[in-house]
């Protein structure tokens, strides 16, 4: 399980994520720049950390790093959830308290969801293709 990203990985992952294509230290770092200071080699580190971790890969382009997201952001948000459901004593009272928490229009998607994968398990339930 991935552990959760820091709020500058998380920063500069959100971008890899947001433009889904292979990106360079100094694109990512004059995003960041618009909104904080920072420095060329902060960004580089964070990159580097980044694909030692395994969450980028990266392909020499002359003589800097492309890098790529290994994932998706739905993929680490799911790994995420399923981490902290599968760490508490009492998985559907956490449910039930998420389940809770949860918008009109995210228990909507939820529900969308759940209907997606009932189709894919070939279920015949109310969510199963045709239905």
């Amino acid at each position: 399980m991935p552990r959760q990203l820091g709020e500058l990985e998380d920063a500069v992952m959100t971008r890899v994520w947001q433009w889904n294509r292979p990106v360079t230290v100094r694109e990512v770092l004059e995003d960041l720049q618009q909104d904080r200071s920072i420095a060329y080699t902060t960004v580089m580190t964070v990159m580097d950390n980044l694909h030692q971790k395994g969450w980028v890969r990266r392909e020499v382009d002359g003589r800097a790093y492309r890098y790529t997201a290994v994932s998706t952001r739905a993929a680490y948000s799911a790994a995420l959830m399923n981490e902290a459901w599968s760490q508490s004593d009492n998985p559907a009272a956490a449910l039930v308290a998420f389940f809770g928490m949860m918008s009109p229009e995210q228990r909507e998607s939820l529900q969308a969801a759940m209907r997606i994968v009932q189709g894919a398990e070939g279920g015949d339930g109310p969510g199963a293709p045709g239905r």
